[in-house]
């Protein structure tokens, strides 16, 4: 393909090893563009690569990773002669849409699952597992913004006067493109931002539960120090103590105990300790 199209080294390179960022370069009279691609592989995004050769009369794609198949674009567009005949820059616009598209699935069943985070987060604490799900999360939206995120520049050249190669006629479609990356982008920032605030509200949840937690110990720690403040007054072998020879001392001392105890009790379940 090199030899029969004339392809830069530098392009061929590239498409070779794997791990480019997603670019537009200029060869000549020809295009080389990178695009990154993203499937929902296991509850995990799977990130590829799509490397496009763009020239006069050709259009040659180089896959890499995890792609949904360009097979359904180009049966689509077979099917309508007159709009394949168009041109490359066509094509070139349909694949990058078809790129663009199939990050809104992943986004979709993502968001699903940041739902579900949330209607649990109120219920009861994170547990570890729910905590590393949700880090994970986290971390891979931020590499399918950083994924999606370039795309906008290279659109944004797509849809200019600086390339030769691309027709005026096919500016509006590259900016439409360029729309949907956009709206990629705040998708992905809004869950990241929903995953961040259920991560800080489990956490008040939980360290509300640990204080509702301590104020029934610390209430209850307060009545049973009474009868064993009592009991150890008691407990002392004094000589004189005018309680010990009293004939209803004792009922006393017990009637006073559960008085106390009860108006402790009391105070702590009006104030909502207990």
């Amino acid at each position: 393909m090199q030899d029969q199209f004339g392809l830069h080294p530098l392009a061929i390179e590239d498409a070779e090893h794997a791990h480019q960022r997603p670019k537009l370069e200029q060869y000549g009279d020809a295009l080389f563009v990178v695009a990154r691609t993203a499937q929902l592989v296991e509850g995990r995004i799977a990130f590829g690569e799509t490397h496009l050769f763009i020239g006069k009369g050709y259009i040659v794609s180089v896959r890499h990773g995890a792609s949904t198949s360009y097979k359904v674009v180009r049966q689509h567009w077979e099917s309508c002669p007159g709009s394949l005949a168009r041109g490359e820059d066509f094509i070139l616009w349909a694949i990058l849409d078809f790129i663009v598209d199939n990050y809104m699935p992943v986004l979709e069943s993502i968001h699903d699952e940041v739902e579900a985070i949330e209607d649990r987060v109120l219920a009861k604490p994170m547990t570890r597992a729910d905590i590393e799900r949700l880090y994970m999360l986290r971390r891979d939206l931020l590499r399918l913004r950083s994924a999606a995120a370039p795309l906008v520049d290279v659109c944004g050249r797509l849809s200019s006067a600086e390339l030769p190669q691309i027709r005026t006629a096919m500016h509006p479609m590259f900016r439409d493109v360029t729309d949907h990356i956009r709206t990629v982008q705040e998708k992905i920032d809004s869950l990241r931002e929903v995953l961040a605030f259920a991560f800080e509200a489990s956490l008040l949840v939980g360290q509300s539960q640990e204080t509702a937690v301590a104020k029934r110990l610390a209430s209850w720690a307060a009545i049973l120090a009474v009868p064993t403040a009592i009991a150890g007054i008691y407990g002392m072998n004094f000589k004189n103590m005018p309680e010990l020879e009293t004939q209803y001392g004792y009922p006393a001392v017990i009637v006073a105990i559960f008085v106390i105890c009860g108006i402790l009790y009391w105070r702590f379940r009006k104030n909502g300790w207990l």
